[in-house]
């Protein structure tokens, strides 16, 4: 039994002593780098944007689901109240709502920081030109409830306030059936109030308007 103890010990030792040697020759600091764990590199949240966000977002914020929004040329504020809204169940969106829950304050500045670089991407022209008569109506909507008050003349928005032009027309729907119903809520109370005064049939033009909104 001692016989094979030893010669178990000695093969090992042949198995490893290469290895042992060869350290031994290296200088002190290149032992000492070598036996460190790997520090990871530290990832951007523009990377993890594109590996978390881009899926259904696009990677240019762009998304080709007409009910996902678009978050190209969206304001950070904005997109940091409405991840903390997500992560705070206030509204509902179930992916959303998944994804928002696991992230720290950190991340929601991160992310929203790295959005609110995003520049604006155009829409693509449409398959058959805007209909004139439902343009002009969605432009004097606009104008009559305020829209361009708080979104701008260009509509692009800022701080805590999005950008609508250019934005899916399907989102734009849902979201305003959504303030008007009460089931989409709001950081605060505007968009509810501004809502109410628009009559039911109107919404849908007003969202044809803002999809299609020329820029200025």
């Amino acid at each position: 039994m001692v016989k094979g103890a030893v010669g178990a010990a000695a093969l090992v030792w042949l198995l490893v002593s290469p290895l042992a040697l060869a350290q031994q020759k290296k200088p002190p600091a290149a032992r000492a780098a070598a036996s460190a764990p790997a520090t990871p590199a530290k990832v951007s949240y523009a990377e993890r944007f594109a590996g978390l966000c881009a899926a259904c977002h696009g990677a240019n914020g762009r998304a080709a689901d007409p009910l996902v929004p678009v978050l190209a040329g969206q304001p950070s504020l904005y997109a940091i109240t409405q991840l903390f809204l997500f992560r705070e169940g206030r509204r509902g969106n179930e992916a959303m709502t998944a994804v928002a829950r696991t992230m720290t304050d950190d991340d929601m500045r991160g992310f929203s920081e790295s959005i609110g670089t995003l520049p604006p991407v155009p829409a693509p022209p449409p398959a058959t030109p805007p209909d004139p008569a439902r343009m002009a109506k969605g432009q004097a909507l606009a104008e009559q409830h305020k829209c361009v008050f708080c979104h701008g003349a260009d509509l692009a928005g800022g701080q805590q306030v999005p950008r609508i032009g250019g934005q899916h027309e399907d989102y734009l729907k849902a979201s305003l059936h959504g303030f008007k119903s009460g089931t989409r809520p709001g950081y605060t109370q505007a968009m509810g109030a501004a809502v109410s005064q628009v009559p039911l049939e109107d919404l849908d033009v007003l969202a044809y308007y803002l999809a299609r909104f020329p820029g200025k």
